[in-house]
């Protein structure tokens, strides 16, 4: 037997962990595995004619520079003898720029241009009704994007490309992107009307090619480990791809692809009798840097002063590992939902959180709320972790059983009720956010956070989840948020939430410079920064020259400044993109504060139109319109998105056979000592798994702040 202390430590270490993860397979399971509802065509469910079918469905991904860009290339077929319209709808991708939609008509590619949502559809039906050939996408609020096309003419097939920018944000050195296919079903009215088809008849392809600045040392797809990787070094930096489709095999039995369209998007050679790819779930890819890559600044530009003074620049933050650790006692609320939603799941959500109760510290205290149209208090009040206390609790859930709608605000009202202000508290809660039942204004939800006085972490579960409830109230509270798909990795997300909840955080963060000036600067409320998170500004310049950055904020009440230097260049061409991020990133801010009043200014809604029309972008207020080329000249509607478009694609083109290099700024003054957070081994508390990582993972994760005279987590 060994009797030494470190390896019976490592030992004890090892078997919490394992019990952990099987608690949170379980969880995770259970909570986020609904029947799905996928993206796809749509006919009313009492129409009489056969359903569209998408005969090819092409996904080509490239991640440079910070930025993820995605082209979508589609081909729908009517099989019937009468002409029709093609209604194909998908889930809104998180934070996703929206500017560039392609129509074919007769065999040319027609770029649609940005329109006021309303008379974008005018003119799409007035079309529609002329028999002309349209095309229109829009926003739906925060849960779908649809695309409409007319006409699909009887035996014949149509086709559309859609493009889109994100932001590719690194935490704890690990990027993730996320291309969403299952929809929530959390719209019950939409889905007993409409009937989808989801299945791609003929090829489904998904390329995705990762150009780094900085080493990395892995990509994954977790769920999907049939996809092709493969990898290339260019001296420091690396170029990986990634491929998921109908694979042919080659005479050496190795799946491999052949061919692309006009496009550029690699496309697999057909496999006779191939099953039809169903597009019903998400692909999640995971890339992460090699350990020791140091914390810095990067930076992009644009400028062409044959078009403008005006230049738009991206900076993005990524702080060293120089937050320390917290440790205090703390205080554990379960807020459960045990709504109606919750059929089928509830019997192995109560013994998961027995399992989990059992781990908790002896010290430690729990209270368990649960809530459907009312709401229990199963323990009333905090009870000392015995199996005594936590059998009758099980007890109790186990005869409850669940039922219907979901009154949030009420489960959550009551859960943050009696916090001890000399304890910290953990608050899980369990629900997608999506409240029907009492209270549901969300002026109610944010004024509860802030009277509550807690910081809320959120784990925001499934594409349909109630986002705009979710975010605002994370962000008043100083918290953090992360979005959930069933096809993530759930270690990951563990190990993420661990490091943020176990270490102090950067609040009250400015940002100023001198120097050369930056203006206009978006997210115009930073707020916080947790261990392992980059903080990415947009502005534009209209001078090239040095300008002085500091950045200043308190660490566990203490002020903390960062400084270095950057050069914004006289001319740089290379990311026009990069005007639609910031633009994209200046709306956000507008509908930020019109979601947290929860009143639609029309100031800020006419500044979202105006620069929505200027760049070309779909929102709320614009869609995105395809007519025939002499209809726009008829209609008056300036090309202007035509000739953002086509000078965006020539920027791609010229970047994809440039050589790939990193993008920092501050190498002369390194803004920051140490290398930056990591899951890679190094680092000032890595990324360890246990009990604080099963709370933190499981839903929302509230920390009460310490007493107001000493905020400092």
């Amino acid at each position: 037997m060994d009797h030494n202390p470190l390896s019976q430590l490592k030992s004890n270490v090892r078997r919490v962990i394992d019990l952990a993860c099987s608690f949170v397979l379980i969880i995770f399971a259970v909570l986020i595995s609904p029947n799905l509802f996928a993206a796809g065509l749509l006919k009313p469910s009492d129409a009489q004619y056969q359903s569209l079918t998408i005969e090819t469905h092409h996904v080509d991904v490239v991640i440079q520079d910070g930025i993820a860009t995605t082209t979508i290339e589609q081909t729908f077929a009517n099989p019937n003898d009468h002409q029709l319209e093609a209604l194909y709808t998908f889930p809104v991708p998180e934070k996703a720029v929206v500017g560039e939609f392609i129509y074919w008509i007769n065999g040319q590619p027609v770029i649609a241009e940005a329109v006021k949502k309303q008379q974008a559809r005018q003119i799409y039906n007035d079309q529609k009704a002329q028999g002309r050939s349209t095309a229109l996408t829009e926003k739906d609020g925060y849960k779908a994007f649809s695309m409409r096309v007319f006409p699909v003419l009887p035996n014949q097939s149509v086709k559309v490309r859609l493009v889109y920018l994100q932001d590719a944000i690194l935490d704890h050195g690990v990027g993730r992107y996320v291309y969403p296919m299952e929809e929530g079903g959390t719209d019950a009215a939409a889905d007993s009307f409409w009937t989808r088809n989801d299945r791609v008849e003929q090829d489904f392809s998904f390329t995705m090619t990762l150009k780094s600045g900085y080493p990395v040392d892995g990509v994954r797809l977790p769920a999907h480990p049939q996809a092709l990787l493969s990898h290339s070094p260019d001296g420091e930096h690396t170029i990986w791809s990634a491929q998921l489709g109908n694979l042919s095999t080659n005479v050496d039995g190795i799946a491999g692809t052949e061919g692309s369209n006009e496009s550029g998007i690699a496309q697999p050679s057909n496999v006779n009798n191939a099953p039809a790819f169903n597009l019903n779930q998400d692909i999640v890819a995971y890339w992460r840097l090699a350990e020791g890559v140091p914390g810095r600044v990067d930076m992009l530009a644009y400028r062409d002063p044959q078009e403008s003074d005006r230049g738009t620049v991206k900076i993005t933050f990524t702080p060293g590992d120089d937050l320390s650790a917290i440790t205090q006692p703390r205080d554990w609320v379960f807020i459960l939902d045990r709504s109606g939603s919750m059929q089928g799941k509830y019997a192995t959500l109560a013994e998961g959180v027995k399992k989990a109760l059992h781990k908790l510290p002896k010290q430690d205290r729990f209270q368990i709320i649960m809530f459907d149209d009312s709401v229990v208090d199963i323990t009333n009040g905090y009870q000392a972790v015995t199996p005594e206390r936590i059998n009758q609790a099980i007890e109790k859930i186990n005869t409850l059983g669940v039922g219907g709608g979901t009154n949030l605000h009420a489960g959550l009202k009551k859960g943050l009720r009696n916090l001890d202000d000399d304890r910290v508290t953990g608050v899980v809660l369990v629900t997608d956010g999506v409240a029907n039942v009492g209270t549901t204004e969300k002026s109610a939800f944010l004024k509860l956070v802030e009277q509550a006085d807690v910081r809320l972490f959120t784990f925001i579960m499934g594409n349909s989840a109630n986002r705009p409830l979710l975010a605002p109230m994370t962000k008043i509270s100083d918290g953090f948020a992360a979005s959930v798909s069933n096809s993530d990795d759930i270690m990951g997300h563990l190990m993420n939430a661990t490091s943020k909840l176990n270490h102090h955080a950067y609040r009250d963060i400015e940002l100023k410079v001198n120097g050369a000036k930056i203006t206009d600067l978006t997210p115009q409320d930073i707020r916080s920064l947790y261990r392992g998170e980059q903080l990415t500004v947009l502005g534009h310049y209209f001078k090239s020259g040095q300008a002085k950055l500091t950045l200043s904020m308190k660490i566990a009440g203490q002020e903390k400044q960062y400084t270095t230097e950057v050069t914004l260049p006289e001319k740089a061409t290379e990311h026009p993109e990069l005007e639609r991020i910031w633009a994209f990133s200046a709306i956000r801010d507008l509908e930020e504060t019109m979601n947290y009043f929860e009143h639609k200014d029309s100031d800020s809604q006419q500044a979202i139109e105006d620069i929505a029309l200027e760049y070309g972008l779909l929102t709320d207020y614009t869609s995105l319109l395809v007519v025939e080329e002499q209809v726009f000249e008829e209609l008056g509607i300036e090309r202007r998105n035509q000739q953002r478009v086509e000078k965006e694609q020539q920027a791609r083109q010229q970047r994809e056979s440039a050589p790939t290099e990193s993008r920092r700024t501050d190498q002369g003054q390194p803004m920051f000592n140490d290398p930056a957070p990591s899951h890679s081994g190094g680092g000032s508390g890595g990324g360890s798994i246990g009990w604080l990582s099963l709370l933190g993972f499981i839903g929302l994760a509230w920390t009460r702040r310490t007493p107001k005279k000493s905020k400092t987590l």
